[in-house]
């Protein structure tokens, strides 16, 4: 099976690594992947004409289209040499098998012969022998993080419970300048927010951060090509550093991380065992005096602390923190109702109508909701905690819908006072006069519509005539101008009343004030 393309974020990375001037296997280390990968990568940009930085409107779709236009005939395809040689490492499979595969994959398209196959991955296989050099640690380039294997002991106050916290470590490759935090969890939000404290107790952005391969930092773990999970990198991207995980089973890889936990285990946990914690930030603040200590304290066979490392060696090299704190938001997938609405614990979010239907990503932090589509960001509101609530923009209706919701009761009032005051009067008896608001208001839009047929005067004359009848309906005021009755005099309240005539068949009501009872003898 063919390996599958890089994702469009890591091609995004080796762009800007190069426009840095970085080398291709310096470039190749930071995200992940082979040299060779890297180059094809740049070649591809370069033939297409795509340079860093790119356009804030170009998509991970349009991007993809951009570096891998589908082939034309004549063209060769290039076989994935990687995936060529793991497969060689499986049981029976051999070059002339692949090869069948290769053609089979490409039918249709001018591909390599066997002989041609054959030569292209020797000359491949050549180039990626490289020299093995020691870990050197260079000013300012790596900060290693790592959980400690002892936890902190935390006693609730309330209950008497006891529960073990974790205890985050980082440090420093040139200076071991030393940080420690206890954390409630191991989880995502604290494994972030804990490297940025870390970042802001150094004072500065190191170039990488080394992380072991633990789910919160690694999606799917691989000896070539790990996936930094999408917060951790979206966090790394805020403060402009890379993430470049140890290989898995390699603990040398973050040597000095592993050297860092020893001594915060012997120097600062270890002297704190029989102390009682009530929270977090009482051990936090004992932990913090020790690991201070640590840092001012001389370094054996050097002449200086690890404090003075940093200010003297790392400090220099390290870049400026951003201007605003980044802050932890959650991801999940969520799908476009009907409604062009997504549901957030609870409440709703509107996003443009033509995506109803779609699949978005929902990035959910503590103050705001951004949408995601296609690597786009598309909206984002004010995060609301009302349960069963709604927040829509104007924009993302319907021209439709903007215009009904545009009307509202007060308006619709506002509309039938400048009709004429029958008209306000009968309206305001019609909304009131029905069980739910929402029905009232729609029989109202009905006597707009019959305004915007027949005339104001006319509508002014026939609500006159419905509220002397006594008839607050939608369909009154509809048959009355159906019949013209609006256009005939109004009747006299004060004309007498016309007496019935005498009739045998009319009894009278002398006759209905009569209460007959039927009585039983015993």
């Amino acid at each position: 099976m063919p390996q599958a393309r890089m994702p469009m974020r890591k091609i995004r990375e080796i762009l800007r690594l190069d426009a840095e001037g970085r080398s291709k296997k310096q470039i190749a280390q930071l995200v992940g992947a082979g040299r060779t990968t890297v180059r094809e990568a740049l070649k591809r940009a370069e033939v297409a004409c795509v340079t860093w930085p790119l356009p804030d409107d170009v998509s991970d779709s349009e991007l993809e289209a951009m570096l891998y236009p589908p082939p034309t005939a004549g063209e060769r395809p290039l076989p994935d040499w990687k995936q060529v040689r793991r497969e060689l490492a499986r049981k029976g499979v051999t070059l002339q098998l692949l090869h069948a595969e290769y053609e089979a994959e490409h039918e249709g398209l001018a591909v390599y012969s066997y002989n041609r196959f054959v030569e292209l991955f020797k000359a491949w296989r050549r180039d990626r022998v490289e020299p093995v050099m020691r870990q050197v640690h260079h000013a300012g380039e790596r900060l290693f993080v790592d959980w400690a294997g002892m936890t902190v002991p935390i006693v609730d106050p309330g209950t008497g419970v006891v529960s073990e916290r974790p205890v985050f470590v980082g440090a420093l490759g040139a200076s071991n300048f030393t940080f420690a935090r206890v954390m409630p969890s191991m989880e995502l939000a604290h494994w972030t927010m804990v490297q940025v404290m870390c970042l802001e107790a150094i004072g500065g952005v190191p170039e990488l951060i080394v992380p072991d391969n633990p789910k919160t930092a690694v999606s799917k773990a691989c000896w070539y090509e790990p996936e930094v999970h999408p917060v951790y990198e979206e966090m790394a991207s805020h403060y402009g550093v890379a993430v470049l995980p140890a290989r898995p089973r390699k603990p040398r890889d973050k040597a000095k991380v592993e050297s860092a936990v020893l001594i915060v285990e012997r120097s600062v946990l270890a002297p704190l065992r029989n102390q009682t914690f009530l929270s977090i930030a009482d051990a936090n603040e004992q932990i913090t005096r020790l690991v201070d200590k640590l840092n001012d304290r001389p370094m054996q066979g050097l002449d200086a602390s690890r404090r003075e490392l940093l200010e003297r060696v790392d400090r220099p090299a390290l870049r400026q923190l951003p201007r605003e704190r980044w802050q932890y938001a959650e991801r999940r997938v969520a799908k476009v109702g009907p409604s062009y609405h997504v549901k957030v614990d609870g409440h709703h979010y509107s996003v443009p109508h033509a995506l109803g239907g779609e699949r978005v990503i929902v990035r959910a932090s503590a103050r705001t909701i951004e949408i995601l589509h296609d690597s786009r960001r598309v909206t984002s509101h004010p995060r609301s905690y009302v349960k069963n609530g709604y927040t829509t923009t104007a924009e993302h209706m319907p021209s439709t819908h903007r215009h009904r919701a545009k009307w509202t009761p007060e308006r619709m009032l506002r509309w039938a006072a400048s009709t004429g005051p029958h008209t306000e009067r009968f309206v305001e008896q019609l909304m009131n006069s029905k069980t739910h608001p929402e029905q009232g208001f729609q029989a109202a839009q009905g006597i707009m519509r019959l305004a915007r047929q027949c005339g104001d005067e006319r509508v002014e004359a026939a609500c006159q005539r419905a509220l002397i009848a006594g008839a607050c309906s939608y369909k009154s005021i509809a048959t009355i101008l159906e019949r013209g009755l609006d256009r005939q005099p109004l009747p006299d309240p004060a004309a007498p009343t016309r007496a019935l005539p005498a009739h045998s068949n009319v009894r009278g009501s002398d006759y209905y004030a009569c209460t007959n009872q039927l009585t039983f003898d015993p």
